[in-house]
């Protein structure tokens, strides 16, 4: 297969016939047929969800799929630029979110505010974040079937903000084996999204049955022994300067977590890192760079 520009198009027949498993010397996954020349881009969709393959020279490892949030980085292209982990031996798959990119409506902001006023949990939270969550065994099948991923492997999830509650919903159903996860300024749950949510607008959120059981199953905390059943090498990034999700919520999450870590003496594949200086927004920020390491260092030893 030879290397494409940058965001080049590829329909999902023809990146079938470029790309194998490395099972065997026979079939080949892209950058395992020998050392290539540059990292290749490819945009595509898998199982109908926009999404970007950064395959990087050399691959030895299952793929990262990576969730953006509703700030920057809001779309898969903008969390690739400035993430894009090039030192991770892995095909890195960054996913758009329901609603968001190439599936945003018609005035998308606009649209976006009505239905955070409208209903923040039922219109927003659930359809874009759990939404997420929902396609994450349909995109694997699909990695599966091009040959990126081997039945059975492992795959390592990232996800920023609302991208993180993703993450950590996906733990939580545990519908996809997962080998390693990093979460950076999470939502740990629609209760967590709401109190942003009620901090930024200055509006009191109206809650519902409906939504009070919708933040009853996507409270990561309150699921903490479903999230570390399988002891997935969990790393929790959270900057001390976020304003709009605070460390109060992660730290609870880890307390939550420790426990179930410890008796199997696998505490040291759960990690809380509190970042100085970062905001919620990181990718202006001159921790950037300190923040790729640990990802790509957490990535590389899972």
């Amino acid at each position: 297969m030879k290397n494409r520009p940058a965001g080049s198009f590829v329909p999902l027949g023809a990146l079938a016939l470029a790309f194998c498993s490395w099972v065997s010397a026979a079939q080949l996954c892209p950058g395992a047929d020998g050392p290539r020349a540059e990292t290749t881009t490819i945009e595509t969709r898998l199982a109908a969800v926009p999404a970007l393959l950064r395959i990087p020279p050399k691959v030895t490892r299952p793929p990262i799929l990576l969730w953006h949030g509703f700030g920057p980085p809001e779309s898969e292209r903008q969390l690739m630029d400035a993430l894009p982990l090039d030192d991770v031996p892995a095909i890195k798959v960054y996913l758009g979110l329901p609603q968001f990119g190439a599936r945003e409506q018609p005035n998308g902001r606009e649209d976006m505010i009505r239905r955070q006023s409208e209903d923040l949990g039922r219109f927003v939270f659930e359809p874009v974040v759990v939404g997420a969550a929902q396609e994450l065994p349909s995109v694997v099948t699909a990695l599966q079937q091009l040959g990126c991923l081997r039945s059975g492997d492992k795959v390592s999830l990232f996800g920023f903000s609302a991208g993180g509650a993703a993450a950590l919903i996906a733990l939580a159903e545990r519908k996809v084996p997962v080998r390693a996860a990093v979460v950076v300024n999470a939502s740990t749950g629609l209760s967590a999204s709401v109190q942003a949510y009620e901090r930024a607008t200055k509006r009191q959120y109206k809650w519902s049955e409906y939504t009070r059981e919708l933040a009853r199953r996507t409270d990561a905390v309150r699921r903490a022994g479903d999230i570390a059943r399988d002891h997935p090498a969990l790393l929790i990034v959270h900057g001390n300067d976020d304003t709009m999700l605070t460390s109060q919520d992660v730290l609870a999450l880890r307390d939550a977590l420790a426990p179930y870590y410890e008796k199997t003496r696998d505490a040291q594949r759960l990690k809380l890192q509190l970042m100085g200086g970062l905001a919620h927004g990181w990718t202006d920020s001159g921790h950037i760079g300190e923040l790729r390491r640990a990802i790509a260092q957490w990535f590389n030893a899972a």
